[in-house]
């Protein structure tokens, strides 16, 4: 079968390797569909603890191919979506109730095999039914189940007045959530005038286009709220956005990093200032065992998916789609590996 292959950091290629079977406990799945996001650009240049030779995709939905012994509730020519992060259960992390911090942790497309790929192998408990949903819809169960896990750590206080400031897919996904999950006002700021008129059709209370300009941008913000926002969330992964986050928000208000920034990337927040306005700042990392929560709203259309997807690669245009993703015109790029 074809398959993405990384060998190094930025050095891919397009190539025929064994088509994977199923041990006992697993499941061999055809993957029709499978959706990149920045996260792929950050393991393409070699970040995100990903390993080499490694096939990237942790975003997939397909047809069930193969079911290895002992797996029941799965047949051949079944359609489903794959959780692609697992954890051992065993090890201190684990047994502590904190399986995203697995010391064993396995992320599919990240530190082994993933969807960009004619097929991939998952366990068998990290498999999902999805019969019901259609390709496009479904998936966006991985990306949405992040957000699941991100609502879970805000902890959002019911009527908060919430910034989140980017509309791409993620953002798009936490805003919906926000909307339905007890906040007060939904301020969705991006530079994308497309981006915000999706988000608006969502449900968020206000869009507000800004520039890239990060001075400009502060004093927008500023504007929206004087006496500060309760929440003040970043969606982009730009450091310039995640410096401006305290004053953004008001007193006892919370700080949340949602967007993945580089490694070395710094901010030049202030102590004392967290220290005397008792500011809470709070990251999200992925997500694990979020998966039928996220299928769950999905399934409920609370959550909408209509209009994310703008651009479809074939498997072997695999460069044109990590260059598609980094584009203002591209809001979810996917690839058909079939084709």
């Amino acid at each position: 079968m074809r398959a993405v292959v990384y060998d190094a950091p930025r050095s891919f290629a397009v190539t025929d390797v064994p088509r994977p079977v199923a041990d006992p406990g697993q499941v061999v799945v055809d993957v029709h569909l499978a959706g990149l996001c920045g996260t792929d650009l950050h393991l393409h240049e070699g970040g995100f603890f990903a390993t080499f030779p490694l096939t990237p995709g942790h975003e997939s939905v397909g047809v069930v191919r193969e079911v290895g012994a002992g797996v029941d509730g799965f047949e051949p020519g079944q359609r489903v979506v794959v959780d692609n992060a697992s954890a051992c259960g065993r090890c201190r992390e684990c047994t502590r109730g904190r399986p995203l911090f697995c010391k064993a942790f396995l992320s599919l497309g990240v530190n082994a095999p993933g969807g960009f790929a004619e097929s991939l192998v998952s366990p068998a408990h990290k498999v999902y039914a999805a019969g019901d949903l259609a390709d496009d819809v479904a998936v966006f169960a991985e990306p949405l189940a992040c957000a699941v896990h991100g609502m879970d750590i805000l902890q959002l206080r019911p009527g908060a007045d919430v910034l989140l400031v980017g509309s791409g897919t993620t953002g798009q996904l936490l805003a919906q959530l926000l909307v339905h999950g007890g906040a007060g006002r939904v301020t969705v700021a991006a530079p994308t005038a497309f981006k915000l008129e999706l988000a608006e059709s969502f449900g968020v209370d206000r869009v507000v286009q800004i520039t890239r300009d990060a001075e400009s941008t502060r004093q927008t913000l500023h504007e929206l709220a004087p006496d500060g926002f309760d929440v003040a969330v970043d969606a982009t992964g730009a450091v310039s956005v995640v410096d401006m986050l305290p004053e953004l928000v008001a007193i006892d208000g919370t700080v949340f990093v949602y967007g993945m920034c580089d490694a070395d990337d710094r901010v030049a927040w202030s102590p004392y200032d967290i220290f005397r306005r008792q500011l809470t700042v709070r990251g999200s990392f992925a997500q694990v065992n979020c998966m039928d929560r996220s299928l769950a709203l999905l399934r409920s259309g609370r959550v909408r998916t209509a209009g994310l997807i703008t651009h479809r690669f074939a498997l072997g245009e695999y460069a044109d789609a990590l260059t598609a993703i980094s584009d203002p015109t591209c809001l979810k790029a996917v690839v058909t590996p079939a084709d």
